[in-house]
């Protein structure tokens, strides 16, 4: 099994569209079938992580969002 699917890299440095277009790889791979216990395992928390990740950027899209809106409404003359 490789460092990739093993998942031991570092994932942190993914930006959005990395992170999701991985994540689909490994939902394919174990959508596939015919992977070991062990590979299923380790795509399945590989998943996971980049499924946090993906999370995290939107998340951080959200607030920013939010911010831009409440900053707005404070602008607005009334």
């Amino acid at each position: 099994m490789t460092d990739e699917a093993a998942g031991t890299e570092d994932l942190s440095q993914l930006s959005y569209e990395q992170a999701r277009e991985e994540l689909v790889a490994v939902v394919q791979r174990l959508e596939s079938g015919g992977a070991p216990l062990a590979e299923s395992l380790a795509l399945w928390e590989r998943g996971e992580r980049l499924a946090e990740i993906c999370q995290q950027w939107l998340d951080g899209a959200k607030a920013k969002v939010e911010a831009a809106r409440a900053s707005a409404t404070d602008e607005t003359p009334s």
